[in-house]
């Protein structure tokens, strides 16, 4: 998408991103543009069509946990990557800085330098981690009781850390000794401490509106002052793991516990229709429709918008 004043640079599976246009194209961007596209992908492929207002749905719910975790929560500010999306215009009014094409599913942001590692936390027993405790008893390596069932809550919450593998590939679950090797002790440690302090936050701010957050992973990068902010998405649907808390202690089996507000409708549907060889079926529209629906009911039952 060409967008005026912004040079495209780079297209992940969701995100796009862009820098300003008169910037010389090998100086380092103080300011990027990262728009939210309505791709969606399964099993590492993007699929098509794409899911109809999926990029606003998760932005919008990326800015209002952003704000939570700057305080609204009551909690301390952590830093994000945010930055004003508006200056001064000739009328002395606030202009925007994001092109009308994008408004909604776009965010301005600073340019960070960032960990090649997400930072994954999990509180409940599920997807490959009962796959691996299946065989082992264990997530990630760290041991667990025996004896638990697939969705069960663990004891407390694991910091479970990937390697950021390159598009098309899978990501890999590594150590957090492996994580101390890649961004070294201090920075490892503190990854960890943040991303159990963020999750613990939102997984009580989650409670409280009848949702579990299952599981989630966050990014992280630094400022030139070696500060570690926040940064891409932040506790959304294609992040994260939301359940029901009702249904999840009402359920007598793994579907009935975990019917989650994300993707979890495309992943069924296409494990069910494709068996991975060559390129993916294209989604049908009832499909495409209960996703946004789901999307939308946690960005409703979270914000109470």
């Amino acid at each position: 998408m060409n967008l005026p004043g912004w040079r495209h640079i780079y297209s992940g599976k969701v995100r796009d991103l862009y820098v300003p246009e008169a910037l010389p194209a090998d100086t380092r961007a103080e300011q990027m543009l990262v728009v939210a596209s309505d791709r969606v992908s399964a099993f590492d492929h993007v699929l098509e069509p794409g899911i109809e207002g999926k990029g606003e749905l998760l932005t919008r719910l990326s800015m209002w946990w952003f704000d939570q975790l700057a305080g609204a929560d009551g909690g301390r500010s952590i830093p994000n990557q945010l930055i004003a999306d508006e200056a001064p215009g000739a009328d002395g009014r606030p202009h925007p800085l994001i092109p009308g094409e994008v408004a909604g599913r776009a965010m301005l942001v600073q340019a960070l330098t960032m960990f090649p590692v997400e930072c994954v936390v999990r509180g409940y027993l599920t997807g490959s981690g009962w796959l691996e405790y299946q065989e082992s008893g264990t997530v990630c390596g760290i041991p667990l009781p025996a004896g638990l069932s697939d969705g069960d809550r663990l004891p407390e919450p694991l910091f479970t850390p990937a390697f950021k593998a390159p598009m098309g590939e899978h990501d890999e679950n590594i150590s957090f000794e492996r994580t101390v090797a890649l961004v070294g002790a201090e920075a490892a440690e503190a990854l960890r401490e943040l991303s159990l302090e963020i999750y613990g936050r939102a997984a009580a701010l989650a409670e409280a509106r009848g949702l579990i957050l299952a599981d989630t992973k966050f990014e992280f990068g630094t400022d030139e002052a070696g500060v570690i902010h926040i940064a891409d998405e932040v506790l959304t649907s294609d992040s994260s793991r939301y359940w029901d808390a009702q249904a999840w202690a009402a359920g007598t089996t793994p579907a009935e516990r975990m019917a989650s507000f994300d993707k979890q409708i495309v992943r069924d549907w296409l494990a069910a229709n494709w068996d991975k060889q060559g390129t993916p079926p294209a989604l049908p529209a009832e499909i495409r429709e209960r996703t946004t629906a789901r999307y939308r009911e946690l960005l409703e039952r979270l914000t109470g918008r």
